[in-house]
Parts: C-alpha cells; structure tokens; sequence
C-alpha cells in the first residue's frame, strides 16, 4: 500500500500536527497538499485519526481527490485491534511490529515509522514542546540528510 519513489509508484506524504490545530490553518493546509499533487508528483497520503489537524488534513486532501483521481488516502491505524472506521478512505495501515508496542507508545512509534517511510511531510508545528515538536525535530533532521522534504504550515515564522 505504502510505496517508495523508487518502486516506479507516486510518492507518499504524511501528514501530522497538533491535535488542538486551528480550523484557520485549513485554507494553508488544502494548499500545501495541492502542491504536493502538481509539484511534487504525491500521490499518496497518509494522516492519522486524532484531534482537529487529522480530520482537517483527510478533508483537504478528499477534496483534492475530486481533481485529482489518482490521489489516495491512507488511514494510519496505531492500535489492534482496531475498530477504526475506515469508509471514507481508500485504505488503512498498521505499521509492521506495532504490535507489540505498549498502548502509550503506539501512536508515536506509528508517527515514526511513517517519517522513515514517506517522501514529504506536511506538518502543523507551533513550537511547544509535545509529540508534534518532537516529530518535526526528527523529520528536519532526516530532511538535512535528503531523506524527507518537510513543509510547516504554522501561521507565524518562528521556529518551531
């Protein structure tokens, strides 16, 4: 389900932020994933299920699937068993040895697994320290070594 570039398939971006992120971000938002169909190649996006920014990023990029049919979105899952619904998107994933990561853990080990594994990320981080921050800080880091291109989506810039 999840490829890589050089599987001859479209490239994959994850998206992630804060739970709490502001209903004013989704105009930002939708446009980062439409440049990331016609700009960058993305075909395939992921997002997860928790708090505003989750269900914002699946709603910006169900209504760039309208343009674009080639477009698919991926529900991460992070718990099993899960009982997800999983109707309004085109597929689910349960990162490889998830199961055995504690219930506290699971959703970052799930974020990280999609940072090793995607081509972009789109993110909403305003810099407090939690989850989101660290993720960032780790995506940034696997960006300086060419493995990630990662887009911040936060309103001011600061850093993050």
């Amino acid at each position: 389900m999840l490829h890589s570039a050089s599987e001859g398939c479209g490239m994959t971006c994850f998206l992630i932020g804060h739970r709490d992120a502001p209903e004013d971000i989704y105009a930002k938002l939708r446009e980062a994933v439409a440049d990331h169909i016609t700009k960058h190649g993305v075909t395939d996006f992921v997002v997860g299920h928790y708090g505003r920014f989750d269900s914002m990023a699946a709603r910006a990029v169900r209504e760039e699937k309208a343009l674009h049919p080639e477009v698919t979105l991926t529900l991460l899952l992070t718990y099993y068993p899960y009982t997800y619904d999983t109707d309004k998107y085109d597929g689910s994933f349960y990162p490889p040895g998830m199961e055995a990561v504690p219930k506290p853990f699971a959703i970052v080990r799930a974020n990280q697994y999609m940072l090793r594994h995607s081509d972009y990320l789109i993110c909403y981080c305003r810099g407090y320290p939690g989850n989101t921050r660290s993720l960032v800080e780790t995506a940034l880091r696997l960006e300086r070594e060419g493995r990630i291109q990662v887009t911040n989506i936060k309103k001011n810039n600061a850093d993050i």
